[in-house]
């Protein structure tokens, strides 16, 4: 038993070992192309570039000035690497674009899986679409653009087009007997890595699946109607990209066909492009929670002001709705200054109270936890913890401001107002995405603002209120 675990410890050592050298490698590598492109040598800039991931390629040129950008793929020429310019954010790629000739581009589009050339090829504008599509072979250019020509952030964007099919009187002979012929011909009808191999029936409808684990565990003469699973989840090719992350997500899925609204098989996602939407989702809803359309590190300071400005603006607004309710009460601040003192102390906890809610609220509803079934059971339970933890804070307020001024008075009504705004810091938290995805707006984009408006102005109300009725 030692021995065993003596190995997997060294297993895992040797591994850790490994990746260290190879990133110490990476970054010795990259201060060598810094320091050459200052330079300006070329052909050892390429050479240099050559040896790096494309990952790391991409990171590399993310992180340089425009000036030096230029002169890493002038040196690259005709060998940049198609999946480093997949790689790269939008804004950086758009730079490196302008950059490299048409017919460069053309070449970079066709090494690519069709999955991502379109991914590609969408976040150009239609001229630069028009001529690279008209610079690459017809039967690739067919494909993208009937890839193109679905919806954004939909199934069929994101499939592969390139499919191992089999018809249902083939063997499993007959299976790999295809795939080394195309593959030895490298005509493209071979995707780079694939997972299953869809039996179809004469019309292209999909009538199962067969893993590649599966087909090399038999011999060869083994229908592959045998072999097949009947019992898979299908794709349809307009089904939004979120959905299908989550089909993925719950029924464990690698791969999975995608099929038009005939039923006949188009294409085929695997778990590389789900990652990505999952990745990408998440960064989107993280962004607009703090008032943001997009990743704006790499785009310049004045775009950025403009993308933002709108947002701050709606901020200023709600901002002002809760100084007029300062201002309904500012008799009873100025007899009694320690209600100024106090007030941010109420605005504060129930903002927070409300941030928690809305956080754990906006993720089920992402991950399609919450429904119409549990949404009010949801709201229950928040109103219950908002009560809870206001009875809390509120002991605990009321006791500090007692001491603090020296009047229990004022810490009934510091405990009072703490009551009011955590139970309606936890509805509002709940009840607004709730609410603004029944609606169908993305409850990530306004949630945030309007919890906080409701907290700051009811706080400030209630506080104030109570004050001006019990003190003064």
């Amino acid at each position: 038993m030692n021995s065993v675990l003596d190995k997997k410890n060294f297993s895992k050592a040797k591994t850790n070992s490994v990746d260290e050298v190879s990133m110490d490698i990476s970054q010795k590598i990259e201060g060598e192309i810094l320091n050459s492109l200052l330079q300006g040598n070329q052909k050892f800039i390429r050479n240099l570039a050559l040896k790096l991931h494309y990952a790391d390629l991409a990171d590399l040129l993310e992180r340089l000035s425009s000036e030096e950008r230029t002169t890493l793929i002038k040196a690259l020429g005709k060998d940049v690497s198609p999946e480093m310019l997949v790689e790269l954010d939008d804004n950086v790629r758009d730079e490196i674009i302008s950059v490299l000739a048409v017919d460069d581009i053309a070449g970079v589009v066709s090494d690519l899986d069709s999955d991502d050339a379109v991914d590609f090829l969408e976040e150009l504008d239609e001229q630069q679409q028009f001529e690279i599509l008209e610079s690459i072979p017809a039967e690739d250019r067919i494909l993208l653009r009937q890839s193109l020509s679905f919806p954004p952030d939909t199934a069929g964007r994101l499939m592969q087009r390139e499919v191992v099919t089999a018809p249902e009187f083939w063997n499993v002979g007959h299976c790999i007997d295809f795939m080394r012929r195309a593959a030895d011909d490298g005509d493209g009808l071979l995707p780079k890595v694939f997972y299953d191999i869809f039996v179809v029936d004469p019309g292209n409808r999909v009538v199962g699946a067969i893993p590649l684990s599966n087909l090399l565990r038999v011999q060869r003469n083994v229908l592959v109607t045998e072999l097949m699973e009947t019992n898979m989840t299908v794709i349809p090719v307009l089904l939004d990209q979120e959905d299908v992350a989550f089909m993925f997500r719950q029924r464990d899925l690698v791969s999975a066909p995608v099929v038009d609204e005939g039923g006949r098989l188009v294409g085929a996602i695997t778990i590389d492009d789900v990652v990505d939407v999952i990745q990408e989702e998440h960064e989107e809803d993280i962004m607009r929670m703090g008032g943001i359309i997009a990743d704006d590190l790499y785009v310049a300071a004045i775009g950025t002001v403009r993308a933002r400005f709108s947002w701050l603006v709606v901020n200023l607004i709600t901002a002002i709705a809760a100084s007029l309710v300062i201002h309904m009460f500012d008799a009873s601040i100025e007899q009694m200054v320690a209600l100024a003192v106090l007030m941010p102390i109420i605005a504060s906890m129930g903002g927070n109270a409300g941030t928690q809610t809305l956080t754990v609220t906006v993720r089920a509803l992402a991950t399609k936890e919450l429904n119409q079934t549990n949404a009010i059971r949801l709201i229950g339970k928040e109103l219950l913890v908002g009560s809870f933890n206001g009875i809390l804070f509120a002991l605990i307020s009321g006791v500090i401001a007692w001491c603090w001024f020296d009047n229990l008075i004022l810490g009934t009504v510091v405990a009072a107002a703490m009551i009011v705004n955590m139970v309606v810091a936890g509805l509002a938290g709940s009840a607004i995405p709730i609410v603004l995805n029944f609606f169908k707006h993305d409850p990530a984009i306004a949630s945030s603002v309007f919890v906080t408006t409701v907290t700051d102005v009811v706080g400030f109300f209630a506080f104030l209120g109570f004050a001006a009725t019990i003190l003064l």
